[in-house]
């Protein structure tokens, strides 16, 4: 009986552990997807403020 209940509770913190990792990692993958969006962001902004310069200079 104590051998069953040892895994019933290594089964259930097995469980929440995989549980736990699964929604870090879906975490991690949407922090992910917004860095690359505002990095993006950022590039077109650089871009845009390097073509206005060289607008200015002519």
């Amino acid at each position: 009986m104590f051998f069953c209940n040892l895994n019933s509770s290594k089964e259930k913190k097995s469980y929440y552990q995989s549980k736990k990792l699964d929604m870090l990692n879906y975490l991690k993958d949407s922090l992910e997807r917004k860095i690359a969006s505002v990095t993006a962001s950022i590039e077109v902004l650089e871009n845009q403020i390097k073509r206005d310069t060289i607008k200015n200079n002519d």
